[in-house]
């Protein structure tokens, strides 16, 4: 049986997008607002494929759309 992934994303910005609405998503689906709930969530998501400032940038985006 062939694992559920995503179809492989051709351009960087692309990736960071897609990693962004994950990350989203999953914020959502906890129901969070806690900031160390929500940056725990982008580590996983993330999963090193960033570096730092861009982490904290997707940590900062994801936290103010979890607010609303």
């Amino acid at each position: 049986m062939r694992p559920n992934r995503l179809p492989p994303v051709p351009q960087p910005t692309a990736r960071l997008q897609q990693l962004t609405l994950i990350a989203a998503a999953r914020v959502s689906a906890c129901r969070t607002t806690s900031s160390q709930q929500i940056t725990d969530i982008v580590r996983v998501t993330v999963d090193d494929e960033v570096d730092t400032t861009t982490f904290r940038a997707i940590v900062a985006e994801v936290g103010g759309t979890a607010g609303r």
